[in-house]
């Protein structure tokens, strides 16, 4: 079975996404009863909702609404990870009213569309180092050229758990892979942070890639990391972009064929299981 890290849920009527309007084939409600019914065919038993990067003052709201969903009868939700502005000075009250709430199980703050500083501000890195001692993850969406400003975070702030999402990124559809292979060696020797599997197939060539397409981009993650600090995420309903969910799901299994059982199953949920205590 597999738990899913990263799934996005979109409902326009309760939340406002500004980014939506850039992005014609994601602009649209992915609703959760959508993917529980393709989720539970891939055999996903779990997952986690990421946040959508919503308008600023519909954080918390968006938290609220995918809480309530989780709610529903054999709900596959198990947490979320909220979006956050640790660049803003109200971030350490917004820490503790979310720590009040076992569903939120980390935060996330989009680094990849943003200004490569806007992580190295002191209050953004002091704010970060408060999530030391919360049993609270930060993922990190960066690009292979801002690796290095996630490996600063990490250093800064040891005992903080990050989690690197979607293989850093790398620009798959251009076949590159430097300086990519050298910043996922650096960054993976930082031991609080582990790698996600996810969002690959959206950056590959979305009409013509192969499992063999993905192939190196995905093995070289997991041999940095190892399969002690690895985890996989759907990223729907962005992995639409590059087939769908079944897709996805399938060419994971493709990847992973010559892997063992125990490495197999750490990758697809009992690593999750374990560093979110689900």
């Amino acid at each position: 079975m597999i738990f899913d890290t990263h799934l996005h849920l979109i409902d326009q009527s309760a939340l406002r996404y500004p980014w939506l309007s850039g992005v014609p084939a994601l602009n649209r409600d992915f609703s959760y009863d959508e993917y529980a019914v393709q989720a539970r065919r891939a055999g996903i038993e779990g997952a986690l909702h990421m946040e959508v990067d919503v308008d600023p003052a519909d954080i918390e709201a968006e938290t609220s609404h995918v809480k309530a969903l989780s709610h529903q009868k054999d709900s596959l939700l198990r947490g979320a990870i909220a979006s956050c502005r640790p660049e803003e000075p109200g971030f350490a009250a917004y820490i503790e009213r979310q720590r009040a709430d076992p569903f939120v199980k980390g935060f996330r703050r989009v680094l990849h569309v943003m200004p490569d500083e806007l992580s190295e501000g002191a209050l953004f890195r002091e704010n970060i180092k408060r999530l030391a001692g919360t049993q609270l993850t930060f993922d990190l969406v960066v690009l292979p050229h801002q690796i290095p400003k996630a490996i600063a975070l990490a250093d800064l702030a040891p005992d903080v758990q990050f989690v690197l999402d979607h293989c850093g990124v790398p620009d798959i559809k251009g076949s590159s892979e430097h300086p990519w292979r050298e910043h996922m060696a650096q960054i993976a020797r930082r031991p609080n942070v582990v790698g996600k599997i996810s969002g690959v197939v959206a950056y590959a060539d979305t009409g013509s890639w192969t499992v063999e397409t993905l192939r190196s981009y995905v093995e070289h993650t997991i041999e940095c990391f190892g399969w002690d600090r690895v985890v996989w995420g759907s990223d729907w309903p962005v992995c639409t972009l590059g087939g769908g969910l079944a897709t996805w799901v399938a060419a994971t299994h493709a990847l992973l064929a010559g892997a063992s059982i125990d490495e197999r199953q750490k990758l697809l949920s009992g690593n999750a299981k374990r560093l979110w205590s689900l």
